[in-house]
């Protein structure tokens, strides 16, 4: 039996045994009241109940009818990635301002931050997907050396998502590593866009999964995640058929009711009287409107009621706010509506998203970007980068114009004082005000001429200070016997 056959039969072996563990769910250690028929082991309804797997991941084809059927599940893959991907980095290192400006450019050029939301928008969608580095020249299925990146080579990412690729179960990453246990190849199949058939080496790739799941559950997913629709699949259901049965109740705003008098009797005889009273309904209908009459018999009875639509916008707001829960997303971005209540604005809960943004950015996309701006800067400048570069995402909270104006001021002062105490020198003054611009917009004309320019500066506090000569030049020869108790002699 060869190793991927064992790797299926060990997975269909765990769902067999998770399929057992379920159904001995019940534990002896809860709160129980056999009287009242009040906990877990008790013969109630709530004792009934358990988790089941609901494996939607698996059909591709029911996540792509969901995805573009659904704005809110279009909403839960897209926003996150396009929030993730939006602001773009900003390169902290010691090089010219143009290099710099020259590594962005390119980023821009070659789309690659339209590339990296493709790929956490399938890895989201589908559980995994990843993005290829194009480099010219090389071919995919080698190990991607760095250093044999020439100028003009990286042509950008292909995005290519799980189920058009096939990992290598058998073959995995046996160095020690981040990429330990992960698949070594990539075989491209033959519905895929570009590189069909062909096999890509991990290091040219950059995995994204969607939710990551446990060991056993990741292998019965050929290693990838599961996707971040199927933890609030039940919740999707119950908000969407909320909003259509709400939809629905708009046809029955204004009911009318028409009493007949032994309608039944009428209905039972047929004949002329039945076809005269069908008549009669179709003539009330067909001149009824809101400013017509309704012309019936004297015994007739005619009536309008009034449906009361109090109590669905709360609903539907709480089957919202699951969503919004599930998704770690707040109701302002995800609704575009701010919270109920006093001073309900959104701001806090905002931040607090953007602050996880942050923290998803550090997790998933570091590590590609890292290797992406090497890559790019051998691609673009013909050199690696610089000793003790780094990267950070540009924050989404903006602050206002007001907020800048006063941090600015605050920074300003602070500088101006620190220098004016001699603590610390103009260099230092200008390259804290230079830095200072990434957040306020103040300072940012300080070129490096002016910091150059100002190390010529003293030290501070040397100020009209009387320093001693160090060089007083040659020291003139004493004549002969100028140092003796007589004096020089005078030459006879």
């Amino acid at each position: 039996m060869s190793k991927k056959h064992q790797i299926k039969a060990r997975a269909a072996q765990v769902a067999a045994e998770t399929d057992a563990a379920r159904k001995s769910f019940m534990t002896g250690d809860s709160f129980e009241n056999f009287a009242a028929r009040v906990g877990l082991q008790a013969n109630n309804q709530n004792a009934a109940s358990h988790y089941t797997f609901d494996l939607v991941s698996r059909n591709r084809v029911q996540m792509e009818a969901v995805y573009r059927s659904s704005w809110i599940a279009g909403m839960a893959v897209d926003l996150v990635a396009q929030d993730m991907t939006r602001a773009g980095i900003e390169i902290i290192s010691d090089m010219d301002p143009e290099e710099k400006d020259k590594l962005n450019q390119a980023m821009e050029r070659l789309q690659i931050w339209n590339s990296l939301c493709d790929n956490v928008k399938w890895s989201r969608l589908y559980g995994g997907s990843i993005a290829v580095m194009l480099i010219d020249g090389q071919n995919v299925s080698t190990p991607l050396r760095l250093d044999s990146i020439a100028k003009g080579q990286f042509k950008g990412l292909l995005v290519l998502d799980r189920w058009v690729i096939q990992p290598s179960l058998e073959d995995l990453v046996t160095e020690y590593g981040p990429h330990l246990g992960k698949p070594r190849f990539y075989t491209v199949l033959a519905d895929a866009q570009a590189l069909v058939n062909q096999k890509i080496h991990y290091s040219r790739v950059i995995r994204l999964e969607g939710v990551q799941l446990p060991y056993w559950q990741r292998i019965a997913e050929n290693g990838w995640g599961q996707s971040v629709l199927e933890r609030l699949w039940d919740r999707l259901i119950a908000f969407d058929s909320v909003c259509s049965g709400a939809a629905q109740l708009v046809y029955k705003a204004h009911l009318r009711t028409y009493k007949v008098e032994k309608l039944r009797e009428l209905i039972a005889m047929g004949g002329k009287a039945f076809e005269a009273f069908v008549k009669q309904m179709e003539m009330i209908r067909l001149y009824q409107s809101n400013e017509g009459m309704t012309v019936m018999d004297a015994s007739d009875e005619f009536e309008t009621h009034q449906y009361s639509f109090s109590g669905l916008a709360e609903i539907k707001l709480s089957f919202g706010e699951d969503i919004s829960g599930a998704l770690q997303t707040p109701l302002v971005r995800l609704f575009g509506q701010s919270p109920g209540g006093l001073n309900g604005s959104g701001d806090s809960e905002l931040r607090t998203y953007y602050d996880n943004v942050a923290a998803w950015q550090d997790r998933d996309l570091r590590p590609g970007t890292t290797t992406l701006l090497e890559v790019v800067s051998r691609s673009e400048l013909g050199k690696p980068m610089g000793d003790g570069w780094d990267f950070k995402f540009v924050p989404l909270w903006q602050l206002t114009d007001t907020e800048k104006a006063e941090i600015g001021a605050k920074d300003t002062n602070s500088v101006v004082q620190a220098f004016d105490s001699g603590i610390v020198s103009r260099v230092t003054a200008l390259k804290e005000l230079r830095q200072s611009s990434q957040t306020t917009g103040l300072w940012s004309n300080i070129t490096d001429e002016d910091i150059k320019e100002a190390e010529n500066d003293p030290p501070p506090g040397v100020e009209g200070l009387e320093l001693p000569n160090a060089n007083p030049g040659p020291k003139e020869t004493p004549k002969p016997g100028e140092n003796e108790p007589g004096g020089a002699r005078v030459p006879a």
